[in-house]
């Protein structure tokens, strides 16, 4: 049992796993603080221009993709690392195309 236990600290690939998730988990943050200021920006876009921000509309798409990329992998749901490791991701395909 200690033996196998012993095997698996020394896998590298663990640990280099858990690094990846450590800089992820930045990420996320920093993320997050994006999240806060596209959501202020369209706000204050709509309420003083009367207007959505389109392009911002675009970015917060694909910022909500790359968070959900990121949580899938910190969660052990997929070995795929997410940007800057892969392709950033692109928009989300179910979005509510509902707007006022």
């Amino acid at each position: 049992m200690k033996d196998e236990i012993k095997q698996r600290l020394q896998k590298t690939e663990t640990w280099i796993h858990g690094l990846y998730m450590l800089f992820f988990v930045f990420v996320y943050g920093l993320a997050e603080f994006l999240i806060v200021l596209v959501m202020l920006f369209q706000f204050f876009s709509i309420v003083l221009s009367g207007n959505i921000n389109a392009q911002l509309l675009k970015f917060g798409q694909n910022l909500a993709a790359y968070v959900y990329q990121i949580i899938i992998f910190l969660t052990f749901n997929s070995e795929q690392r997410p940007f800057p490791f892969s392709a950033w991701p692109g928009e989300i395909s179910n979005h509510d195309e509902n707007k006022k």
